[in-house]
């Protein structure tokens, strides 16, 4: 029994201390860059740091992670409060709110090169520990890729939607806007109500999670080339 429980809470640290690392580099991100580009509020609010209890969110950071590991699910998926940013107070609004979005997914592909990167020096870790810090990093370039991608799907509140907004013309990027209120409604009946519906038909629905997994494997596969872990 206490061998098992061992097991779990061993395989839940490789996951859930990269995701917690992820999600909080993210969220300081968007507001460290906020702040160069003329927008103190977050800095104001103490977001930008590093410290993870700034930014956890009940559900996304504690409850759907937790959920996702019991049902055994084959990823692990999390999200941040939101750091807030007020656009009008940036400087240069449509461009430097490019710079603000992309500045999250910037990050997590950051991170996830410097854990390929780290797969390196593995070899010089006491045995007894080796795995479990192999396994933090390779969980650590699955999470921030899947995060990286995941973020920049053309869809507000999440950043790739806001970098489109900013990047469209106002005849394509104000109606995209409007759809921020019902974006994660849009999000969830997209990723996981359709998917459902279609596997009762036969149907596969699900072509924006495959979109979202051959990119991510492409991603890391290029990662893991130039990172000599091939």
């Amino acid at each position: 029994m206490f061998q098992q429980l061992g097991a779990t809470i061993w395989s839940a640290t490789t996951w859930v201390i990269p995701l917690i690392i992820a999600i909080t580099f993210h969220e300081a991100s968007h507001g460290f860059v906020a702040r160069l580009c003329g927008d103190d509020t977050a800095w104001r609010l103490g977001r930008v740091t590093f410290n993870p209890l700034k930014h956890i969110d009940p559900v996304g950071t504690v409850l759907l992670p937790a959920l996702l590991l019991v049902m055994h699910s084959p990823f692990l998926f999390g999200y941040a409060k939101p750091v807030p940013v007020d656009f009008r107070a940036l400087r240069h609004p449509r461009l430097d709110s490019i710079w603000v979005a992309g500045a999250g997914p910037a990050m997590n592909l950051a991170l996830a090169i410097t854990a390929a990167l780290a797969f390196h020096l593995v070899v010089y870790a006491p045995d007894a520990i080796a795995p479990w810090i192999a396994g933090n990093l390779e969980n650590a370039l699955v999470i921030n890729v899947l995060l990286a991608i995941f973020n920049l799907l053309p869809l507000p509140p999440l950043d790739g939607g806001r970098i489109a907004v900013a990047a469209l013309p106002r005849t394509l990027g104000e109606p995209l806007a409007r759809l921020e209120p019902y974006g994660m409604m849009i999000l969830v009946g997209v990723l996981f109500i359709l998917p459902l519906i279609g596997a009762q038909l036969g149907l596969d629905f699900g072509i924006v999670w495959q979109l979202v997994q051959r990119s991510t494997s492409g991603v890391i596969r290029a990662i893991v080339v130039l990172t000599g872990n091939a």
